[in-house]
């Protein structure tokens, strides 16, 4: 296999963290975000923070990664996403799966 082909970006595991504002609290956007994570083969967490925004860190490939980002955008039905920061780095393994955390 060539070399560049073997270091295709769209399978190396890179990590997302995101930052969700607006009405995402009591909506189900952690249930909803877990639940997206686990169908797109993600492993990280999703957690409501103390200023009414939602955190997920997520790792797995960058493709699936877009996608869980896409759905952040637009979440449950409930929920009105005003904002998702997005925050791109290295992919550390710590995570074995896709949990909700308190």
């Amino acid at each position: 296999m060539p070399a560049e082909m073997s270091t295709d970006s769209m399978s190396t595991n890179v990590r997302l963290t995101g930052i969700v504002t607006g009405l995402v609290q009591g909506v189900n956007f952690r249930w909803f975000t877990q639940r997206r994570g686990t169908e797109l083969g993600l492993v990280g967490y999703v957690r409501n923070r103390a200023d009414g925004s939602v955190e997920f860190v997520a790792e797995g490939t960058r493709d699936a990664l877009e996608r869980l980002l896409d759905a952040a955008r637009v979440g449950p039905p409930a929920a009105v996403v005003e904002n998702v920061e997005a925050r791109w780095g290295v992919a550390t393994g710590e995570f074995g799966r896709f949990e909700i955390r308190f």
